[in-house]
């Protein structure tokens, strides 16, 4: 099932689950793909959100990590914790270009600049995932991003076409204080870089503590942009559309 096979109305699937419950959601988009739906985690300060809500639902669902090979040792250990504490369905995806070739072949892309980070960006994380979600037949793909992390996450709508796969984002309306909240009552773990100051975590040569005054995602990339990509599609229509907004 892709999106060439089926007709979907986005505009009315958007009116239909606007406001709507996570859970419902997910329930929808399980009992219409199937084995065919995935969901991303990075294994990030809230990831633990999104793995429980949606495992509920769907159990057995893959869960498609982008390791880039350069996270933070502490994120290694969570992501173990959190494999072990609720039983995922784990696929770890990764560049065919070790860390240290893409070195030797480039150098240090994240010290190159935007130009850089785009690049890096596009070894490490887009075109593992492009290749991964081929492997698999994605139909539809469950993710976390939420409106009040980025001015290009605003933009977003709960179900989206991206590039022939069904985007589903069931707690895009969520605030902050919600998923702390969610949290909490589940029990379950943050990210235990949080503590130290880490509001949004990625890869260790990028990504710095934020500031009391900075939105989630200011330590990212060194400050150069707040995307890495995977939320965008490789459009020019999007990139104008991310390089207007500054990210």
């Amino acid at each position: 099932m892709t999106l060439a096979d089926n007709t979907f109305d986005l505009d009315a699937l958007n009116r239909r689950f606007d406001g709507h419950e996570a859970q419902a959601i997910v329930s929808w988009a399980a009992e219409t793909f199937g084995d065919r739906l995935v969901m991303t985690s990075s294994f990030g300060v809230q990831s633990a959100l999104m793995l429980h809500l949606v495992k509920q639902v769907a159990p057995r669902i893959t869960v498609a990590w982008v390791d880039t090979g350069y996270n933070f040792p502490q994120t290694y250990q969570f992501a173990q914790d959190l494999q072990r504490r609720l039983d995922l369905n784990l696929r770890v995806v990764q560049s065919p270009l070790s860390p240290a070739r893409m070195e030797a072949l480039y150098g240090k892309l994240w010290e190159q600049g935007r130009e850089g980070l785009d690049r890096y960006d596009r070894i490490r994380k887009i075109e593992p995932r492009d290749r991964a979600f081929e492997d698999l037949r994605v139909a539809a793909w469950l993710s976390g991003p939420r409106r009040d992390q980025t001015e290009y996450r605003k933009t977003m709508r709960v179900i989206e076409d991206f590039g022939g796969v069904l985007k589903i984002h069931p707690i895009l309306d969520w605030s902050s204080g919600q998923v702390d909240a969610y949290l909490t009552k589940h029990d379950l773990p943050r990210h235990p870089l949080r503590d130290k100051g880490y509001a949004s975590i990625g890869d260790w040569h990028s990504t710095v503590p934020a500031t009391a005054s900075s939105d989630e995602r200011a330590g990212r990339f060194l400050g150069l942009k707040q995307e890495c990509g995977l939320h965008l599609p490789q459009t020019d229509q999007e990139n104008q559309s991310r390089d207007s907004s500054g990210l």
